[in-house]
């Protein structure tokens, strides 16, 4: 798997979630990597022996410049005429400020690619806002719509808007090369992770925008789905749960068949889907009172076997000790600078057979400026040692 981007090179401009996913995934492929930062630069999130550091960082080089510094800029030039892809996640002034708009970058690599990760794109009235993913999930309505009540709006709990925005980047970089492979030409791409993250709105979208509806948190509920029961049921244990989805009428009969064909559910409330879906309220708490009494796994065993839908509701422990997982090696085991020996996600997908066990620890800070500027840009070592004392490399 690592071959597979080999040859690629991407200067990477990237803050905290979004761009180092984007960037880690392109490394994992086998691309070189080089990560820009600065001692200035180089806090919070962007410490580089921080665990979170590490986990979105992984199989990159870093460098230290310092792009305030006008001979900063012209390394980072020289960097980018023998590069092939720029990447960063900064509010369209940052790059401008720099003079390091793509017409700029692309008088020294004409066949360039840069993509520009915003938070809202390089257009439009609020396209000098930042935000990070909670925020972007906020106004897309995803926080909204995955809450139990719409007077307390609870979200997802995790920045999965950056992980959608990395995914979309990839994705376009990925047809940038193939288009530049055919053609020889490079390009710009203006991706707005407001955009990505509202296109997965889905029908709730088009129901606002088409049918002038007001949409509601649903819970746990279906949305838009025809399943009831729907939802996660509590279990036997400590905060364990289960979730049960039933769409057709053979899997309700089966579920009854499971739970011993009690006398609820027999009745007439619950005989057709429809029917089910109106008194979905009556359906859960009924089901729950079937389904603490069971173990999950247990559960979710019989369930399957039965053809019933049904899954574990997983804690991050449980996550960790998954055997599906192990069986696969996702799973890899590496030691990092800072947190030392870790656990981390491999990419999920396997190439020819095999999962690739070349993983390298995220980098120092500016651990390959001798590589990058001596070996790539030719400085003498003279020069690098003048460029650090004067805090342009640094």
């Amino acid at each position: 798997m690592n071959e597979i981007l080999n040859g690629i090179r991407v200067v990477d401009l990237t803050r905290v979630l979004a761009g180092p996913y984007t960037t880690r995934i392109l490394a994992d492929f086998g691309a070189e990597v080089i990560k820009v930062q600065s001692n200035k630069s180089a806090t919070g999130a962007e410490v580089n022996t921080s665990a979170y550091f590490s986990g979105w960082n992984r199989n990159k080089r870093s460098i230290t410049l310092d792009l305030s510094h006008p001979e900063a800029r012209e390394l980072f030039l020289k960097l980018t005429a023998i590069s092939n892809i720029v990447i960063e996640n900064f509010s369209p002034r940052v790059m401008a400020n720099w003079g390091l708009q793509y017409q700029s970058l692309k008088t020294v690599n004409p066949d360039l690619i840069m993509i520009s990760m915003s938070a809202m794109g390089q257009t439009g009235p609020w396209k000098d806002s930042v935000a990070f993913g909670p925020t972007i999930q906020a106004l897309s309505g995803l926080t909204y719509l995955t809450s139990f009540d719409k007077d307390a709006p609870l979200g997802p709990g995790y920045a999965y808007g950056d992980i959608v925005a990395g995914l979309y980047a990839v994705i376009a970089i990925l047809a940038a090369l193939e288009t530049r492979d055919r053609d020889g030409n490079g390009q710009y791409i203006d991706l707005s992770e407001y955009e990505a993250l509202s296109g997965l709105m889905g029908p709730a979208l088009m129901d606002v925008a088409v049918n002038q509806r007001e949409v509601l948190p649903q819970g746990n509920g279906p949305c838009y789905l025809p399943a009831a029961p729907h939802g996660c049921y509590r279990c036997s244990g400590r905060d364990k749960w289960c979730a049960i989805a039933v769409f057709t009428d053979e899997e309700w009969q089966a579920l009854k068949g499971v739970m011993g064909n009690p006398e609820w559910a027999e009745q007439e409330r619950f005989s057709e889907l429809s029917s089910r879906q109106t008194h979905a309220q009556e359906l859960d708490a009924l089901l729950g009172q079937w389904t603490v009494k069971h173990d999950p796994k247990g559960l979710m065993q019989i369930l399957q076997e039965a053809g019933v839908p049904a899954g574990v509701v997983q804690s991050s422990e449980d996550l960790a000790q998954d055997p599906q997982l192990r069986a696969r090696r996702y799973f890899i085991r590496r030691k990092d600078a800072g947190p030392g020996l870790t656990t981390a996600d491999a990419f999920p997908a396997i190439f020819n057979g095999a999962r690739t066990g070349r993983w390298k620890a995220a980098p120092l800070l500016g651990e390959d400026n001798h590589y990058v500027f001596v070996e790539l840009l030719g400085l003498e070592e003279n020069e690098l040692r003048s460029y650090m004392e004067r805090g342009i490399i640094g």
